[in-house]
Formats: structure tokens, C-alpha cells, sequence
């Protein structure tokens, strides 16, 4: 659907909240959280943002009390029973919906059941996150492509979709989105593919988050980094010589230029 000029009651918004940082939400977002009649999350958000939004309109769609997780279709269905009660409703998802956020399966369904909506991007933590840790996600003397992959798969598949030998193949960044558990297994898989095992790997947790963390090493060595830094989900993986160029600015990055 195109965008609409008013925010519109009876109408679902698919907001992508960017990677954390609540300055890195687009100024539609935040006009949209604030007359939302009621915004469904999860925690991916991150607190700074979430906290930005009154608590008796929110809706926690993410993780239950009792540690289970809310279903899709209930997920759907809540949206859809909003929308026809004339509510505004915002769908908030971090990142941008639409990279392995489950935004296109809440898009059909709307869809299917005669519910306006309207799609609003958001800043990509797959490309914010490695940028602000000083890691380009393509580079003009380095990488030439970058795919993004998904390390965490629908459970349900029999088998996987993710043909690593393929991805060994292209020369570029690899870019791999919840995927810190699954670590040892895609490495692996890599360097049985082919990938030089010296390829450089960063690890960026909670990227733009105040208590953001990066760790580096080759594909022979990220797991033992990963476990020496204590770097848990939510983290994006990059592979790729790209991840070298960190090391050129991280002075700056972290303790800023200093003055000539």
C-alpha cells in the first residue's frame, strides 16, 4: 500500500525500529508511536525504545511470562481483531520488518483478511550494527556482494535452506542474523566449503546499544572469542575480509580522534 499523508484509525502499521538506538528511529516511527492506540512488540526493540512507549498501550507479543513464546497466528489474529475494533495499531519490530523479521507473513495475512496496512522500513541492524563497530558491510578493494543469512531457521523445515558451499563461493561479506548459537556449526560448514579458515569474523552484540560488544577473530578461532567475551543473542555475525577493517579505526571508535 502507498504511504498515507494522516495516520489513519482501523489500520495496521509495520514498523521497523531500527537496530536500538532510539535516534536511529525513522521520523515516522516516532510519530507513529506516539498516536498509536496500541503498539505490539517484542523485546527486540530494545529497552530505550520500548521504554519511549506509554505502558498501557503496549503489548508484548514476544516472550510469555512462562517463557513461551506467543504464536504467529496469534500474533495475525490480535493485529487483525485491533485493526476492526477502528484502533491504530503499530506492529513494532526491530530492525527493519522485513529482514527475517516476519514482517511479510503479517503482510499476507492482513492482507487476506481485508485489513489496511501500511509498511514502514526501518534502519537494518544487520547493517547498522557492523557499521557503527566501524565494519562496512561491502567495501570497493574487498567485497563486491554481501548476502544476509538467517542463523536461526523455522525448526519445522526438514532440512535446511541455507547452502553454505554457495555462499563460500561468492568471495563476499556474509552477513549472518541470530546467529550466535549456531556458531561452531556455520563455521564449520564454511571451512569444509572451502573458506579460508584465517577469513576474518566479527561478532557485534546489541549494535548501537549503550552496552554494545564486539568480538573478532578468524573462522579457525570466533567461537573461543565468542565464548571469551560472554557475547549472547541478540549479535550479528559478519564474515569476510571487511571485518579486518576494524582494527584500522577501532582507537577511534572508541576513544574518538584526537585533537591536532
Amino acid at each position: 500500500m502507498t504511504a498515507d499523508a494522516d495516520i489513519a484509525p482501523g489500520k495496521v502499521y509495520l514498523v521497523g525500529s531500527g537496530p536500538g538506538d532510539p535516534d536511529l528511529l525513522t521520523v515516522k516511527a516516532k510519530r507513529l508511536l506516539d498516536e498509536a492506540d496500541v503498539v505490539l512488540h517484542d523485546k527486540l526493540p530494545g529497552p530505550d525504545i520500548i521504554g519511549m512507549i506509554p505502558e498501557e498501550i503496549r503489548e508484548d507479543v514476544g516472550k510469555r511470562a512462562r517463557g513461551e513464546r506467543t504464536s504467529q497466528q496469534y500474533t495475525n489474529e490480535r493485529l487483525a481483531e485491533l485493526a476492526h475494533e477502528g484502533k491504530t495499531v503499530v506492529r513494532l519490530k526491530g530492525g527493519d520488518s522485513f529482514v527475517f523479521g516476519r514482517g511479510g507473513e503479517e503482510m499476507v495475512y492482513l492482507a487476506e483478511h481485508g485489513v489496511p496496512f501500511e509498511i514502514v522500513p526501518g534502519v537494518t541492524a544487520a547493517i547498522a550494527g557492523p557499521g557503527v563497530a566501524g565494519i562496512p558491510v561491502t567495501h570497493r578493494d574487498y567485497a563486491s556482494s554481501v548476502s544476509f543469512v538467517t542463523g536461526h531457521e523455522d525448526p519445522t523445515k526438514e532440512d535446511s535452506a541455507v547452502d553454505w558451499d554457495a555462499l563460500a563461493a561468492t568471495g563476499g561479506t556474509i552477513v549472518v542474523l541470530m546467529g550466535v548459537g549456531k556458531l561452531p556449526e556455520y563455521t564449520r560448514e564454511l571451512r569444509e566449503a572451502g573458506m579460508d579458515p584465517s577469513t576474518p569474523v566479527a561478532l557485534v552484540e546489541r549494535g548501537t546499544w549503550p552496552d554494545q560488544q564486539v568480538a573478532t577473530g578468524t573462522l579457525d578461532t570466533i567461537v573461543q572469542a565468542r565464548d571469551d567475551a560472554g557475547i549472547e543473542p541478540p549479535a550479528i555475525t559478519v564474515i569476510g575480509d571487511v571485518a579486518r577493517e576494524r582494527q584500522r579505526v577501532v582507537k577511534f571508535l572508541e576513544n574518538g580522534a584526537e585533537e591536532s
